[in-house]
């Protein structure tokens, strides 16, 4: 979370502010102050906007603590200047379990909206949604009609909102869960597509960011679901690489250099004896070179490796591994000895075979006839 701020913790689960989402602080109370608004104005529309985001900070509880109910755990929450992402450790394998877990977001901004208008009604105030335009005077009234519109922006039946879960979750009740997310994320792209031609038409750059979010959202949900369904139950030994270089300790630089032109290797596990000390990536064989030249010794560049993993365990459960500590390549032990490698691109070629696989024309059951 490198990118991020941590700001708090609730119910155990980490609450994270991303960079963007400070600059977007800032740069609303500036456009406050050059639109001729006071001070005072400026704080109010920083505060609304606050609120608005405490209110997101709810929805992706919601969301936790119903992952919570099902033995998923909640890595962290993260703002950001377009909403809220709870990062589960896993999707339930269960249709209905992601199903509840998704519309307990949503289901969250309903009882805020309902707590509100209970509030605005014993005060006499109004909740006209014209009031939404005076948030100074109508706090609880803009409030109450933004949490209405998370709860149907969120219900939406396309990627990444959870109105795209919750159709996934209907659609995998009756069908698998690679082809339930594959017909969900055509229909989010769908969706996509329809705001940006209105966008265009009506020259709406607000719409247009909305396309595109829900495209590319779409898109990765669809590469998640195909990933999943490759690697799930699938050991790690049926994916590594077994082709590698290997360097020691006391190599140098220059060795280095030397394997990386002379293979298609990236990353180099570093082993002394049988034990794996670390993994010198491109990255850090870069920085190395330019720093201290090519005589440095291997050992003495190592920024610290990665963690190894067993060939038998769980391909699905490595790469939520990789992704979590930002790995590109993961050594593979058997016994305490190297016997592989894991790296994102070959999982990514492994998502290449399966997507050509799924699209070849099934084979025909037909007599061969004896030659003549």
């Amino acid at each position: 979370m490198k990118s991020s701020v941590r700001v708090g913790t609730a119910a155990g689960i980490g609450i994270f502010l991303h960079w963007t989402f400070l600059l977007l602080i800032v740069g609303l109370f500036v456009f406050y102050l050059l639109r001729g608004e006071n001070l005072a104005a400026a704080l109010v529309g920083v505060g609304v906007v606050g609120a608005v985001f405490l209110c997101v900070v709810l929805h992706e509880l919601g969301h936790a603590l119903a992952a919570r109910r099902y033995n998923v755990p909640t890595r962290d929450i993260t703002l950001y200047p377009i909403g809220g992402v709870a990062r589960l450790q896993r999707i339930p394998e269960e249709p209905m379990k992601e199903f509840w877990i998704a519309v307990a977001g949503p289901a969250v901004n309903l009882v805020i909206a309902i707590l509100l208008l209970l509030v605005i009604l014993a005060t006499g105030a109004s909740f006209a949604p014209s009031s939404i335009l005076d948030p100074g005077t109508h706090l609880l009234a803009t409030l109450m009609w933004l949490n209405v519109v998370l709860v149907g922006f969120n219900l939406l039946p396309a990627f990444p909102m959870d109105g795209g879960r919750v159709l996934r979750a209907l659609l995998a009740t009756r069908t698998d869960y690679a082809r339930a997310t594959e017909i969900a994320a055509n229909v989010g792209q769908g969706m996509a597509i329809l705001f940006g031609l209105v966008g265009l038409v009506f020259f709406n750059p607000f719409l247009l960011f909305i396309a595109l979010f829900v495209y590319v959202g779409a898109q990765q949900e669809a590469r998640q679901a195909m990933l999943r369904a490759v690697t799930q139950g699938v050991p790690v030994r049926q994916a590594m690489m077994t082709r590698f270089t290997r360097l020691a300790p006391e190599d140098t630089v220059a060795d280095a250099v030397e394997a990386l032109l002379a293979g298609s290797d990236q990353d180099f596990p570093v082993v002394e004896g049988e034990a794996v000390v670390g993994v010198l990536t491109r990255k850090q064989l870069m920085k190395a070179l330019s720093e201290h030249g090519r005589t440095v010794r291997v050992g003495d560049v190592l920024e610290g490796g990665c963690f190894t993993v067993e060939d038998g365990a769980l391909l699905e459960e490595a790469f939520a591994r990789m992704v979590e500590a930002s790995c590109s390549t993961v050594p593979v032990m058997r016994g305490g000895r190297l016997v592989g490698l894991l790296t994102l691109e070959n999982l990514g070629e492994l998502l290449m075979i399966n997507s050509a696989l799924r699209k070849a024309p099934a084979p025909h059951d037909s007599a061969s006839m004896p030659p003549s």
